[in-house]
């Protein structure tokens, strides 16, 4: 090119040609010499780099140490173009270039080398035969003996040569004449080149090695021929003696050479080092032999594996050492992964790698991880890997190693559909080419998006975006991670909705022996009825089909992270069908995403909550937000429930009926709350009994109208309503019934019996409203702790009680009496009558030994003569040791003994008392703190049995199907069942030995 007038390579002109400091630019081309600052050929390669200034340092250091280079970029424009491409991407390999100019004349070539001429190029390097059988490297000094430490120079060269191949892998990589999966492929047959000089250097260094056949297999991305630029090269080791040597002898010498290999590639030298080797894929990980023998290796997997061990030998290939070992070895692990699928622990095992590769991703850095973070690598290769898993089992086509070529396969085969599967396979080579060019930078191993300008900057350049690199970059990075977030719904779930629905779709579809594999392997027990469950909400051309046709591709793979999915999909079709044909539903569930994500767990969660909603779909509206699910103000609920009571005044059962509904609703609300961990097991036994308060006034008060409207006079008593029990105690479950005392006083100038025939009726009436069936939750009333009990009257006036408990109350009615307070009726009567007890069951000198005697023994006979025959002592949550009843006696004995004298302790609740003795010093805080939590898990466990299995129980279950529901609905992982059962035991067990200590004073 002729020279240009000098005016055009001033700092103004260099950096409106893309360099970051003109004046810089200026001075470097300055002493370069004037035929580089006239050569707008070279300039024009410059500014063409990714990294313009980057590129223009490196190549005046390289200028230094070799002035004849831009002689050679004159005379070959190709190789010019090549360098300095990568000059403009690699620090790294610049680096190398300035410290090896002499490597230059290597690339020239864009052909790149094969399997055997990398081989044969890299053991020549570190002074092995490559026609030997078992090549060695040449010892580092001739005479001296070999042994660790020896092989410095071998080990240089070794770094040399590779380095020299990977910098013309990177001209050709920048240059576009390979495409990403070639690359990939090139840099892992670069790797296995450097594992054999490797393993020929560690030769070198071990005594006996050739009495002993080692094999390298490659795994991961070196296994599937997908390499990254920087990577740890995963890989096990196989080995079996020769004939005449002992195995143990032979394994040992395996050993030292596998790790003299390893030793070989991660040594640091003067010319740094390759790369880590990773053998913790091998059976048991790190605490394993690092080398296995081949029939110890298969009798691992068939016993002890895991799925993602198969998941991870899906990639498996030799790559090194003795190659037809490394065959044999293959084949016969190869028929052991493709019946991964078929085993029992598939879909928990499943479920566990899931949360793996979450829980990988460092905490802050998931939004610019590429692998590890939403939308990432590892997202689109779990998947592909996991269908393969599930569908190569009859489908030998499947049966590919590399990411890409597994797509392609899945897609031909129908598994995928072909427009989802090319998204996906643009968003992984995308990434794949993010990756690589993060990685040239520096040779370091990462997969973190960098968040500086001028980083951004040079990767948007290096994949061609100009005209705004940061911008087109992040965009382009954002569209393609959200895309590949909808990875379930593309590549799991869609596909199912095309083989049971006649869906507008040109593409193949699954068969049904295919979409039933898959849904079996996605945790589904009866994968034929979710089918037909799919194909009821999808087919047909009404809005609603066509709307459930987008939303359940989504939803099935929530219900597939349930508890149970297919009682999910099954409460989802029951729900849809009797709102699917009302706007505001489908429009929550396809514009809120939240509403719908919460409405597949709890389906897929709880019985419970199943059954309320099956009685009042509307109640879906407050699943759109957390603000709509928490719980209401008491006095809310009371005047909407007296507003009912109100309406329906001539109709007492149809105004209870009404309240029975808002206490549905609110069932409803605080259930969904209760297992969306926005209140805790206090809150939700505050706000269960607080709306059983209103709904007891709310029937009392139609009670009373309808007896008095019955005798046509004016009610001639006031009456109040006492709770008792865990409603007393503000602790009432899901389960619960209301234990409550009645109490009336005539009004002055009534006739007493005519006030207590009234008081009677009323009471009668309150029960027998709160439990006449209908699709709401019963309300039973239970009066068993009134004076007498059962043969008791059933209302007594407070003149009656007092005269009662002055004479003949014993120690457990004074227990009882801790619970006691007012919860609906006259509220001036129910604090008379708080108050007529307060001397019982808080005497002011305590109780004597002979009563904690009484009660003591009283505890005793519960335990041996109460719990249900059969029931385990240590998993009953409520009479079992260390569980409900334990605490709370406790709990009373303590307030029966000092609550008169400490008036903190005056508390109708169990963890406030505790709180409050531990704070005068009347309980250790440790010994506290242990109650409590025996309490708390005891009471999460109780209600969790009713929400998980839409009855009351009170001990944790023996199936096994139902223990990991429990443990599920608790928030434990699948794999975690015997840790939920072990955590229990372990809390209940410390609190027995508490009670024992405290309660019983042994």
């Amino acid at each position: 090119m002729n020279a240009a007038p000098r005016i055009q390579t001033t700092a103004g002109r260099l950096a409106a040609l893309g360099f970051a400091d003109g004046a810089r630019a200026e001075r470097l081309l300055d002493e370069l010499g004037p035929e580089a600052v006239g050569d707008f050929a070279l300039l024009d390669d410059i500014v063409r780099a990714a990294d313009p200034d980057l590129a223009l340092t490196t190549l005046s250091r390289l200028v230094e140490r070799d002035a004849s280079v831009l002689g050679a970029f004159r005379d070959d424009p190709d190789l010019r173009r090549r360098v300095l491409g990568v000059f403009g991407l690699s620090a790294a390999l610049g680096e190398h270039v300035v410290r090896h100019p002499e490597c230059l004349p290597s690339i020239r070539s864009p052909r790149w080398p094969t399997l055997g001429d990398l081989r044969e190029e890299m053991l020549v390097a570190v002074g092995a035969d490559p026609d030997a059988a078992e090549p060695v490297a040449e010892p580092a000094t001739e005479g001296v003996a070999a042994g660790p430490g020896t092989s410095g120079p071998a080990m240089e060269a070794l770094r040399v040569a590779y380095r020299n191949r990977l910098l013309h892998l990177a001209t050709r990589d920048v240059t576009g004449e390979c495409t990403l999966a070639e690359g990939a492929a090139a840099l892992a047959d670069l790797a296995s080149a450097a594992l054999e000089a490797a393993l020929a250097i560690a030769r070198a260094e071990v005594a006996d090695a050739g009495d002993v056949r080692l094999a390298v297999i490659g795994m991961g991305k070196c296994g599937a021929r997908e390499l990254n630029y920087i990577s740890d090269v995963d890989v096990v080791f196989v080995a079996e003696p020769k004939e005449g040597v002992d195995e143990t002898k032979a394994l040992q010498t395996a050993t030292r050479l596998a790790q003299g290999m390893m030793r070989a590639c991660s040594a640091s030298t003067p010319e740094g080092a390759l790369w880590e080797v990773d053998a913790n894929l091998r059976p048991e990980g790190k605490m394993g032999p690092l080398v296995r023998s081949m029939e110890s290796h298969l009798a691992y997997f068939r016993r002890w594996a895991k799925t993602w061990e198969f998941q991870a030998l899906l990639k498996a290939r030799p790559v090194a050492g003795d190659l037809e070992l490394g065959q044999e070895y293959v084949a016969a692990v190869n028929e052991l992964v493709w019946q991964a699928a078929a085993r029992p622990n598939f879909v928990e095992d499943v479920q566990a790698m899931r949360r793996r590769v979450e829980a990988h991703v460092p905490a802050g850095e998931a939004d610019r991880q590429i692998k590890l973070g939403p939308g990432g690598l590892r997202d689109i290769e779990f998947a592909v890997q996991l269908l393969q898993l599930v569908h190569g089992r009859s489908d030998p086509l499947l049966r590919r190693r590399a990411t890409l070529s597994a797509l392609a396969a899945l897609s031909r085969g129908g598994y995928v559909g072909r427009d989802d599967a090319k998204a996906l396979a643009e968003a992984y080579t995308f990434l794949r080419q993010v990756e690589h060019m993060l990685q040239l930078h520096r040779l370091r191993r990462t997969h973190m998006v960098p968040s500086d300008t001028a980083d951004l900057r040079r990767l948007g350049r290096g994949l061609g975006m100009t005209t705004d690199p940061v911008g087109e970059f992040t965009t382009t990075w954002k569209r393609h991670a959200l895309e590949v977030r909808r990875l379930h719904e593309k590549l799991f779930y869609r596909p199912l909705l095309q083989a049971v629905a006649r869906l507008p779709e040109t593409e193949a579809r699954l068969s049904t022996a295919a979409a039933t594999a898959r849904l079996e392997a996605l945790g589904y027990a009866d994968p034929e009825g979710a089918l037909r469950h799919i194909a009821a909400l999808t087919s047909g051309v009404s809005r609603r089909a066509a709307i459930q046709r987008t939303l359940l591709p989504v939803m099935l793979g929530w219900f597939a992270d349930a508890p149970d999915p297919d009682a999910g999909l099954l409460g989802f079709r029951q729900v849809s069908d009797k709102l699917g044909t009302t706007p505001w539903y489908l429009r929550l569930l396809r514009d809120e995403t939240a509403a719908a994500d919460r409405l597949a767990r709890l389906l897929g969660t709880s019985k419970y909550v199943t059954g309320l909603l099956l009685h009042a779909p509307e109640a879906v509206a407050m699943l759109g937000s957390p603000a709509e699910l928490a719980v209401r103000p008491a006095a809310t609920l009371a005047a909407e429930a007296a507003a009912a009571v109100g309406r329906y005044a001539e109709d007492a059962e149809t105004a209870v009926a009404a309240v029975r509904a808002l206490r549905r609703r609110e069932l409803f609300r605080t259930a969904c709350a209760d297992l969306s961990g926005l209140i805790d097991i206090e809150e939700v036994g505050q706000a269960l009994s607080s709306l059983n308060d209103v709904t007891i006034q709310a029937a009392l008060d139609t009670a009373i109208n309808k007896v008095t409207l019955e005798r046509r006079a004016p009610f001639p008593t006031r009456m109040a309503v006492i709770a008792m029990g865990r409603l007393g105690g503000l602790e009432s479950s899901y389960a619960s019934d209301a234990d409550v005392m009645f109490v009336h006083a005539p009004l002055p100038g009534a006739v007493e019996r005519d006030a207590a025939v009234a008081a009677h009726a009323v009471a009668e009436e309150t029960r027998r409203l709160l439990a006449l069936p209908a699709p709401d939750p019963p309300l039973q009333i239970d009066a068993g702790l009134r004076p007498e009990g059962r043969q008791g009257p059933l209302v007594r006036t407070i003149a009656s009680y007092r005269a009662y408990y002055d004479r003949w109350a014993s120690h457990w009615e004074a227990q009882a009496l801790l619970r006691a307070r007012f919860c609906a009726g006259d509220a001036e009567l129910g604090r008379e009558f708080v108050a007529l007890v307060e001397p019982l069951r808080y005497p002011a000198e305590g109780i004597s030994a002979d009563a904690v005697r009484e009660i003591r023994k009283l505890k005793a006979r519960m335990e041996a003569e109460r719990l249900p025959r059969g029931a385990d002592p240590a998993l009953h949550t409520k009479l079992g040791r260390g569980g409900l009843s334990d605490v709370e006696w406790v709990a009373q004995l303590i307030q029966l003994r000092h609550a008169g004298a400490v008036p903190v302790l005056r508390t109708t609740r169990t963890l406030d008392a505790l709180r409050a003795a531990a704070g005068e010093g009347l309980l250790d805080p440790a010994d506290e703190e242990v109650l409590a939590q025996a309490w708390l898990f005891a009471s999460r466990i109780r209600d969790a049995l009713m929400l998980v299995r839409g009855r009351a129980a009170d001990s944790i279950p023996t199936p096994v199907k139902e223990r990991v529901l429990l443990a599920r609905a608790l928030g434990y992982p699948p794999e975690g069942t015997e840790d939920f059962v072990e955590d229990y035991r372990r809390a209940t067990r410390r609190a027995r030995t508490v009670v024992e200590r405290v309660f019983y004073e042994d």
